[in-house]
Order: structure tokens, then sequence, then C-alpha cells
């Protein structure tokens, strides 16, 4: 008997796991909610916890490249404390609240590219089982998704999103990576700027806007990246309004030079590759997602496809999650 409890504390004929999460897309700094479903195995075991974990994975620069690795965002004990008898059921409903800085996964529906999980960790007997997990969509913010709007209606268009490990200078960044959004400007500003990256920090008492512009060399001078913060409410504010506030930072940004803002560096380098599309209109950031503009799709494959080999990563990955900082 001593025997079998071990067996099933181990995963051998142990306790199975299923989580369950709201079907709409969740908020950054909103609440998500779901249910834990455990099913006993082979013999009775006490659960001791019950932990759901944020995770994400990143892009994270090494000596020689760039590699991916998993980052555990938020940890959330929901549970435990109870004996699981044999073959039965038991269901441990739960509701959390995502970090403000959650990373935003679609917009309007389509993807961005940014994959986000929750993997459930089930604690019998002292032995750890990674249990389950699922694939989590974070839509943006009113303010986030107006600012993008404004960046579309100002032709702006969207090329790809990724996350990145490390912490941006001078601002009040809090989870371990941060978000990218590129996008590529109007023919009017091509020859002055590459590309634009967008990196939303958003808190309870605002949102912080970072926007790092990839300037073109001119004939005296070279390449180089300016980088500028910018904060704003969450209030909402008629769209022209965005317009304008997004217009007059975009004037800042790619005006440098005339600028009284002072550079805020990343400590982490991002990808700058030339690549122009013009998307002028409303919602051209929307539209370049739609198209499959986005690096995100990759290379044609359906969303189902992405998500099956984004999960067999995260399974795939053992340890040292959450220990990787600037």
């Amino acid at each position: 008997m001593v025997f079998k409890k071990l067996l099933g504390a181990l995963g051998v004929g142990g306790p199975s796991v299923d989580t369950v999460l709201q079907p709409a897309p969740a908020l950054p700094g909103g609440s998500l909610s779901g249910e834990v479903r455990l099913r006993g195995g082979g013999s009775e075991v006490t659960v001791e916890q019950i932990t759901i974990l944020l995770v994400a994975r990143v892009e994270a620069e090494g000596q020689d490249q760039e590699h991916e690795s998993t980052v555990v965002l938020e940890r959330f004990t929901v549970g435990g404390g109870f004996r699981l008898a044999e073959e039965a059921e038991h269901t441990v409903p739960f509701t959390v609240t995502l970090p403000w800085e959650t990373p935003v996964t679609e917009l309007h529906g389509q993807p961005l590219g940014p994959v986000l999980g929750i993997r459930t960790e089930l604690e019998v007997a002292g032995a750890r089982d990674k249990g389950d997990l699922d694939m989590l969509a974070v839509a943006p913010l009113p303010a986030q998704e107006a600012i993008l709007e404004a960046f579309g209606q100002l032709g702006y268009g969207f090329k790809s999103a990724d996350l990145e490990l490390g912490h941006i200078r001078g601002t009040g960044q809090q989870l371990p990576c941060y978000q990218e959004i590129e996008i590529v400007p109007p023919a009017e500003h091509a020859h002055a700027v590459n590309e634009i990256e967008v990196t939303f920090l958003a808190s309870p008492g605002g949102l912080e806007v970072v926007i790092e512009a990839d300037k073109r060399a001119g004939l005296f001078s070279e390449s180089h990246d300016t980088v500028h913060r910018f904060t704003t409410s969450h209030h909402a504010l008629p769209q022209a309004d965005r317009n304008a506030e997004v217009d007059a930072w975009l004037h800042q940004v790619i005006g440098a030079h005339t600028a009284h803002a002072a550079p805020y560096a990343y400590a982490q380098g991002g990808h700058h590759d030339d690549h122009h599309r013009s998307g002028p209109g409303t919602g051209a950031v929307v539209a370049g997602v739609a198209a499959g503009a986005a690096v995100g799709v990759v290379g044609g494959m359906v969303a189902a496809e992405v998500i099956d080999e984004i999960g067999d990563a995260f399974e795939g990955d053992d340890g040292g999650e959450g220990d990787e900082e600037e």
C-alpha cells in the first residue's frame, strides 16, 4: 500500500488534472476565473496544494544568439489540504487577478503572436506534478486598444509582437519580461524611421508607454535608436484625442533632436529589420494582423498547430522558471 501511494504521488496511477478557464479573453489587471477538475487515481491521496502559474515563452539574448525560454510571471495558490479518494471527482473553482503588465495576445480576436499559458501544478505527498497546461487569451485594456487604433488611423501598420526577457530602465516595470509591438511607419515617415516598437506597462494608476524608434541612417549620420517614455491615464477619451496624443508622441520620438524628454535605454535591445507596409485609414494595425502580416503567424500555420507546438515547448521546459532576471 505504501509503494502504491508513492507511485501515485509520482504520477503513476495518480490523480488527473484538467483546468478549464473562462471562455472570454482576460484583461491585464483583470480577474481570471475557472475551475480545476481532479479525478482520483488508483489510490487515495492527500492533495496538499493546487497552484496555477501564469507562464510565457520569451526571447532571451545569449552570448552568441537569441533563444526562447519559459518564464513564470505569477503564481497563485487556489486550493489544497483535502483528501482525494480513489477515482473520485473533485472540482476547485478559482478567481485570481492577473498582473497589470500581463502581455496582450490578441487584438479584436486576431492573434498578435505572443503566447501565454496557465499551468496547473498539483502537490501530492511532497511530490509536484505539472499536471495541465492551457493557453490564455488576453485582450488589451481600453486605453491600450485606443492607442493601437490611433497608430492605425495615423497610417502605421502592424509588423509583429514578441516578449523580451529583461527590464526597461527608468520605468516601473514589475514583470521579468516586457512586450514589444513592432509597427511600421506610413510613407511620409519611412525616410526617417524603419519601425516603431511600442511597450505598454500598465498599473492601477495609469499606463506607461515606451516608444523606441529605429531611425534610418542619414547622409552624415549612422542609424540609431531613440527611446522615450510617456504616461497616460486609463480614462476613456474620444478617439480623436487619443490620435492627437499619439501623434504628439511620435513627433517627439521621430524628431528626437528637438525633444526635451530624456531617452530611456533597454536592458536588452530589440530587433530592427527593414520592412515597409503602409496602413492608412481606420484600424490599419488590426488590418495588418488580420492580413497575416504578423510574424507570430508562423509560416501560415493554422492557430491550432501553433498552439500545439508551443504547448509542447512549455511541457519540455523543466525547472528554472522565473529565475531568469535582468
